[in-house]
């Protein structure tokens, strides 16, 4: 337990290791995984990006064993906090299950606090395209402590505050799903393509190239520190704008790599089902160049609309080719170049593309009424 100053106020605060007993789960193999017995719990079953749920009908250590109520924490690759209720299940590795026995906390305000920390866990993470917290990282994290009575009424707040920014979350859900609705309606069954457009592979509409590799050897030149988009800015159908990170890079590295409006970046690796997701950049920071774990793709929009694309993206015709084409290591899955520039690319006329545009910017408009999907509430403890 460690006291800080915070203004006149003094903030108690402690180490998660002191507070309760994480236990990671059990490295089951592909063989193990079967369709009777307990359902298997990877970190996809609780992100909501899983196809599969394997089961399994064997014995297992009692402690990666889960039941309704238990936290769970997520700390490689997607890190994350849950909290379990759907019933009986065995952990899979990469997921801590909480154990409670070392310090009296109030569990919702635990559950609100880690999910705070995670943010700041991300700087410590290891590896490029998988994030991972070192377990000593982790115990050694510092969260505010108060008195349990505090905990509680933080607590509540929070779970108000949450409660109401996830009406607004089920709003803006709507209004993506109408933009969905809108796209089969004026494009039909992509995936099928019943409404038989041409197809071109997307080299033969778009400038791709890869960014700045982070480390690299710079021979003797003036640096300029920029900002840049990492993988973690790129998100599914969005860019994170939470976190900005600098790079410093030479003036031919900045005119070679720098973000234009209406780029479309996507990355190489990630959760299966997230492979090869993209969004468009709006909006660039003034000279902003992007990672080399990220591609940027630059459409002819004689003949392809941003717009169009970043739909054509989260469209099912798009993401079973990255899935059929990608290299899976560990539940990651990574795409390059070739596989990229191959992607077979529906191209409905210009104007009917334009008019889709239109109606996306008209929802997007509907949107600015609610709050950032990426606002985070904090515990307040001044």
């Amino acid at each position: 337990m460690q006291l800080h100053v915070c203004g006149e106020q003094i903030m108690i605060q402690k180490k998660l290791g002191d507070i309760a007993t994480y236990i990671n789960g059990y490295a089951f193999k592909p063989e193990d995984r079967g369709s009777k017995g307990l359902p298997i719990i990877r970190i996809q079953d609780l992100t909501g990006n899983a196809y599969d749920l394997g089961f399994y009908d064997g014995e297992y250590p009692e402690r990666i064993e889960i039941n309704n109520g238990d936290i769970l924490i997520s700390w490689s690759a997607s890190l994350g906090v849950y909290v379990w209720n759907r019933g009986k299940a065995l952990l899979n590795q990469h997921i801590f299950k909480v154990v409670f026995d070392k310090s009296e906390v109030n569990r919702k305000y635990f559950v609100f606090a880690v999910q705070y920390k995670l943010k700041e866990m991300e700087l410590k993470t290891h590896g490029a395209t998988m994030k991972h917290i070192i377990k000593k990282d982790f115990d050694n994290t510092l969260i505010p402590f108060p008195s349990y009575a505090e905990q509680e009424r933080i607590s509540n707040i929070l779970l108000c505050a949450s409660n109401m920014v996830t009406m607004r979350y089920q709003e803006l859900q709507k209004l993506d799903n109408l933009i969905k609705a809108r796209f089969v309606e004026m494009f039909g069954d992509m995936y099928l393509n019943t409404l038989s457009w041409s197809e071109v592979q997307l080299e033969t509409v778009a400038d791709i190239v890869s960014g700045i590799t982070k480390g690299r050897k710079v021979k003797e030149q003036e640096l300029i520190e920029v900002p840049y988009m990492a993988v973690s800015n790129v998100k599914d159908g969005y860019i994170d704008w939470t976190t900005i990170k600098t790079i410093e890079a030479t003036e031919q590295e900045i005119e070679q790599y720098r973000l234009l409006p209406d780029d479309v970046l996507m990355t190489e690796g990630g959760d299966p089902d997230k492979v090869g997701r993209g969004a468009i950049i709006r909006n660039p920071l003034e000279n902003c160049i992007h990672q080399n774990h990220i591609f940027r793709v630059r459409l002819n929009e004689k003949m392809i609309l941003p717009t169009f694309f970043a739909e054509y993206l989260q469209h099912q015709r798009s993401k079973r080719y990255f899935l059929g084409c990608a290299k899976q290591t560990t539940g990651i899955a990574s795409i390059n170049m070739k596989q990229l520039r191959a992607l077979p690319v529906l191209l409905p006329p210009l104007e009917l593309q334009q008019q889709f545009s239109d109606f996306v910017i008209g929802v997007d408009k509907s949107k600015l009424l609610y709050p950032d999907r990426c606002a985070i509430y904090q515990p307040n403890t001044s």
